[in-house]
């Protein structure tokens, strides 16, 4: 009987595909996959080290486990992924329990670790992140009819509130030719939308090719036989150029759907996060883009409680979702994370109040997203179907408004015909829930 391992992956996509190629490693090497990591032998926790929260999801997830081990039901613990890079030398001080810490330059290595730790021994290996394999088979882990398609990894961009360049090391692009083989694995194997990602996804192909190269790559995949949508995330605002609105605009198969995470409007808070731009020039990228594809759905993310970040600065970032009406919109407290340079800034604020101004963006937004949601009452979506809900006892898909994981769903009634998951059908709306479109399918 082979050895049994079950994968827990935390955190972003970028992580998820990470633990998906690992995975297939893990099977081709003679283990054997099981779903539940609390049941397999081996436990393999893939962390998230982004954010305080992320961080502290992690590990508790790990102590979970530990707990299981120390009653017998499973045999080792393996921690990889950003808190296992991040941390590499507390995490086994602080919880023994675990057996092997693996940096993400070790992921390519993760099966003889396995090995090593079924005759006993304790593996750290922490070789150089730019290591990691970003090219290589993978065991889907979504639901059969979506991926994620990274194009790059590591970041450059160095926003003073992120750790993701001392974490995952530089932007590195992956060859145009070897993400057009993974994509057209992926449709063969029944993907209908590919969800294109990276840190810096608009930054795609500048470090191998001298230049930007998203508009050329959305144009190859939109050729692939039976791929549907193509969703682009983590598009960063100083590089959605004219060639690339025109694609999304001229494509298809391209959803008219922009992940655009801005991070605040004042221009003086940019600045002190090492980005460009300010309230004027971000309102006329987005008035720009809305004149060009008059249909697009405008994803944000936002951070309130930066240090220094004023009343009048918090109360103008406020304005501003009030006055672009992002068709999507999350906004996050601010997190202080040592090695971070505003981690070190000396006017930090309480925690009470980045809550509070976190929490009034995303009511403000609640209300903009309901009434978003009136529009499109009687109006028919195409709606892709990711399953059954028996508590509600309808279905539920997406439509190009809602990228899978972070957007609200489409929850629909049928006739006669049951849709199979991974269908696109035709659902008339005749409702909404919060934030939830609600209606019936259409014969």
């Amino acid at each position: 009987m082979s050895t049994t391992v079950g994968f827990v992956s935390l955190g972003c996509a970028k992580n998820r595909v990470d633990c998906e190629m690992m995975m297939s490693k893990v099977r081709d090497g003679g283990f054997r996959l099981i779903e539940d990591a609390a049941m397999s032998d081996i436990a393999i926790i893939n962390t998230c080290g982004f954010i305080e929260s992320a961080k502290q999801e992690s590990i508790n997830e790990i102590l979970e486990l530990s707990k299981l081990k120390e009653e017998g039901k499973i045999k080792k613990i393996v921690v990889t992924g950003c808190l296992a890079q991040r941390y590499a030398e507390e995490i086994r001080e602080l919880i023994p329990e675990v057996d092997v810490v693996l940096g993400l330059g070790a992921n390519g290595d993760i099966c003889s670790a396995l090995e090593k730790a079924m005759e006993d021994e304790i593996v750290e290996s922490f070789p150089k992140k730019e290591l990691m394999p970003l090219d290589g088979k993978r065991v889907q882990s979504t639901l059969q009819h979506y991926a994620y398609l990274r194009v790059a990894d590591g970041c450059d961009n160095c926003c003073t509130y992120c750790a993701i360049p001392l974490i995952r090391g530089s932007f590195r692009s992956r060859k145009i030719e070897n993400i057009l083989e993974e994509a057209k694995t992926l449709v063969q194997n029944g993907v209908k939308e590919l969800n294109v990602i990276a840190q810096d996804t608009t930054r795609y192909g500048e470090d191998i090719y001298s230049k930007l190269m998203l508009p050329e790559l959305l144009k190859e995949l939109c050729k692939i036989e039976g791929l549907e949508w193509v969703r682009i995330l983590y598009c960063y605002p100083d590089r959605i150029t004219d060639e690339l609105i025109d694609t999304i605009k001229t494509e298809d198969k391209i959803v008219k759907y922009i992940d655009l995470p801005l991070q605040h409007c004042n221009g003086e808070v940019l600045k002190r996060m090492n980005r460009k731009g300010d309230k004027e020039t971000l309102t006329a990228l987005i008035n720009k883009i809305r004149a060009e594809i008059p249909d697009i759905t405008l994803r944000t993310t936002l951070i309130a409680g930066f240090p220094g970040e004023t009343q009048e600065q918090f109360t103008e970032l406020s304005q501003f979702v009030k006055d672009m009406k992002f068709e999507r919109l999350g906004c996050f407290a601010y997190s202080q994370e040592e090695d971070t340079k505003a981690g070190d800034y000396d006017d930090q604020l309480d925690e009470d109040v980045k809550a509070k101004r976190a929490q009034i963006i995303n009511e403000q937004q609640a209300i903009i997203m309901q009434n978003n949601c009136e529009k499109y009452i009687g109006k028919t979506l195409d709606v892709l179907v990711d399953g059954f809900d028996r508590y509600a006892e309808c279905y539920f898909g997406r439509s190009v408004l809602d990228a899978p994981e972070v957007d609200p769903c489409v929850f629909f009634t049928i006739n006669e015909d049951k849709p199979k998951q991974g269908d696109i059908v035709k659902v008339k709306i005749n409702d909404y829930l919060d934030c939830d479109l609600v209606g019936e399918m259409e014969v």
